[in-house]
């Protein structure tokens, strides 16, 4: 009777963090849902203000390395016309610390033609979750990548990544 109580205690306890856990990826999923949402709809403020202070920003083109006020200020002619961007989430995985204070994620996005790459780290602090890191990529079908390669060869100098 002792071993079958303890069994259901551990199974019970399990099944609590896994609901919590699941709780904790649902609030970060709508958290992001959010931060697209703000670009879609033009709102400068709430989108830069879901990222940290400190935030790094990449972006598909490989000269967009960007901190936060530097990606603030070329993003800002995109806000003041009222249309940003829109992402739609396709899918979404979520993968929290052990000490709950740090989650990343990787996401595909719908942008209308093309489907992109999005992954970031996020920070947990007294003001809540904050992106600290994010990075927009456009995943290539393998079968299609000799062929973004050659175009991208034909690109001047300036636009290519430089290898050391």
């Amino acid at each position: 009777m002792k071993t079958k109580l303890i069994l259901f205690l551990t199974v019970l306890f399990f099944s609590g963090n896994i609901k919590a856990q699941d709780s904790k990826k649902s609030n970060i999923s709508n958290l992001i849902d959010n931060w697209h949402k703000a670009a879609a709809d033009a709102d400068q403020r709430a989108y830069f203000g879901f990222i940290a202070d400190d935030g790094v920003y990449i972006g598909t083109d490989s000269t967009e390395i960007w901190n936060k006020q530097e990606f603030f200020e070329w993003s800002k002619p995109y806000f003041e016309k009222g249309k940003a961007w829109s992402f739609t989430c396709n899918s979404r995985n979520i993968y929290i610390s052990d000490d709950g204070l740090f989650a990343w994620f990787d996401e595909l996005l719908s942008s209308g033609k093309v489907v992109l790459r999005g992954s970031g780290v996020l920070q947990k602090g007294d003001s809540g979750w904050k992106l600290k890191h994010y990075v927009l990529s456009l995943p290539v079908p393998n079968e299609k990548f000799k062929d973004v390669v050659e175009v991208l060869k034909t690109l001047p100098e300036e636009k290519r990544e430089k290898e050391e």
